[in-house]
This record gives structure tokens, sequence and C-alpha cells, in this order.
């Protein structure tokens, strides 16, 4: 019996790529010896994506859809597919056709040589905006020197998992999920192959840099509470650099110099009150976590899907 292959594909306002995206995955997947179907999660779509989601599952027995009650992030939308799907293995792939499609015999190919976990690495060209490489640079390698993981440079959502990895991932039910991380610290068999993004097609990038902020403090922050530890030796080192004030105050009272300089009082204490916020910020990040672990709320809600 053949083996099956599912394509996951999380999309939000993508509805000029739906019909785009399945005719290339099925020039690809109709020549391989699979069975295989397209997932689609509609993460809160406020376009017509899921009416031409709908349009195509109409007329491709292939073509799968689940469509959310409002949107609830795209590794959230990764989870709902992990929960549904019924292949040998899962390929994840953004829909907007900068991760290409023709790259999906070789994930395969890694598959069937005894690899759990295939993952994909982004070459950069250099076309790419400076800024947006070289935040890029800076999220991983702080990623890698805070957390307890090692992620390569360009690391994208782009994968495939076998079945028994899935049935693994479908167990996490902690609150913030960052998958990059997550599937690399699962452990498995895991390889990585690079790719060249294609140029997106239509529609524009979900990824602002306020939400790029974000998704690097969640990673941060899911795998590592070293920040904390950060905190407690900032702490200590600012608490020894004020010691050095005593000598200049105790000089001052013993031959009657007065201490002047409000402007440098008034700096310092805006320094330590900013230090102050900043600890407490990191720390409220994690209590904040906790909070909303602890309301135990589901990943997602399914409004309406074709999946049996």
């Amino acid at each position: 019996m053949s083996k099956k292959v599912s394509i996951l594909i999380p999309v939000n306002n993508e509805e000029g790529n739906i019909t785009t995206i399945v005719n290339a995955l099925h020039e690809v997947l109709s020549s391989l010896p699979y069975l295989y179907e397209v997932i689609f999660v509609d993460d809160g779509s406020e376009d017509k994506t899921l009416a031409e989601i709908k349009a195509v599952a109409a007329e491709n027995a292939h073509v799968f859809f689940i469509s959310f009650s409002k949107n609830f992030g795209h590794q959230n939308a990764i989870k709902a597919g992990f929960d549904m799907i019924t292949g040998d293995c899962v390929i994840s792939m953004d829909g907007d056709m900068q991760h290409p499609p023709s790259l999906i015999p070789k994930l395969l190919e890694k598959w069937e040589e005894g690899y759990d976990i295939v993952y994909t690495i982004r070459k950069d060209h250099l076309e790419m905006p400076m800024l947006k490489r070289r935040t890029s640079e800076m999220f991983y390698n702080v990623m890698n020197r805070l957390s307890d993981i090692e992620l390569e440079s360009g690391t994208a959502d782009f994968r495939l998992m076998d079945k028994s990895a899935i049935s693994v991932a479908k167990n996490f039910q902690e609150d913030d999920l960052f998958w990059r991380g997550l599937i690399k610290w699962m452990g498995f068999s895991q390889i990585g192959i690079e790719y060249e993004p294609a140029e997106r097609t239509k529609g524009k990038s979900k990824y602002t840099f306020k939400k790029m902020v974000q998704f690097a403090l969640r990673g941060i922050t899911s795998f590592s509470v070293k920040p904390l530890g950060i905190a407690i030796y900032l702490g200590f080192l600012f608490a020894i650099l004020s010691l050095l004030y005593v000598p200049y105050v105790l000089y001052s009272m013993y031959f009657g110099h007065t201490i002047s300089g409000w402007a440098s009082l008034i700096v310092t204490i805006v320094f330590f009150g900013g230090l102050q916020l900043m600890i407490l910020g990191i720390i409220g990040m994690y209590l904040g976590k906790l909070f909303m672990q602890s309301k135990q709320r589901p990943h997602y809600i399914v409004k309406e899907t074709n999946l049996k």
C-alpha cells in the first residue's frame, strides 16, 4: 500500500495564492508514488481565502480545509493540522509560494533514507533588504545564546515530519507554542537542507517588525530562564557600582564639600529606575506565561472543516 503524504498549509488572507499553490503541488506530487492530501488551515482570514479554498476543494478531492472561528496565530494553525492529519508524514509550508513545492521530492527522499524530521534552512539572497537579513541573524544568535537549543540561522517552518514525531507533537499543551524550537528539542533523527525562497506571488507578508520581535521573545522565553539570571547579575553589578558613591559622599562630608549636581542625580535615578522596570518586565513576561497556561484555554476553535 502506498504511503500517504499530508501537506499542511496555514493561511491568512491569501486568496490570490490558493489556486497557484494547489496547482504547483499537484504538478509535483502527481508524479510521485505517494497518496497525498493538501490541508489548508484558514487562520481567521478576512478576505475570500476560505471561499477560494472551498471552490478548489469542490473540484479537487485531494484538498481539505480547517477554518478557525478567529485568528489564533500561525503556530496554533500548525498545531491544528498536526492534531487532525492522518498521513505517514506531514510537510508544513507557507501558502505564499515562498516555500518552493519543487523541494518536496528532496524532503521525501531524506525521509525515505530514515530521517524522522527533515527541516529547511533559508538561504537569504542578496536582494533581501539588509535590515531584514541582519535582524534575522541577530534573532538566531540571541536565541542560541539565551536558550538551551541550537537553531541554524534561517531555520524555517517548511519541514517534513514522520508520523512518529507528529504523535509526540500532538501532546504538547503549552500555551505559547514555538514550533521551530519544540521540534529541535524533540530529538528524533533530524537533518537540514538549504533552499532559496521564491518571490511572493501575491499579497503581502504577515510578519511585520512588531510581530517578528514578539516571535523572538516567545522563542527565547519558551526555552530558557537565562534572561532571569541576567537580570540577577545586572542587579548585583549595579549594586556594586553604586557602592563607588560611598567614598565620594564620605569625602565630601569630611571636607565640607556639598554634593552638587542635580542633573547627575536625576540621570542616576532615571537609569536605575529604567533598569528596575526592565528586570520587572522580564519577570512579568514569565509570570504572564504561567498565568495564560493556567487558564488551559484551547489553542484554537474550529468553525468548520471538510475533514471526516
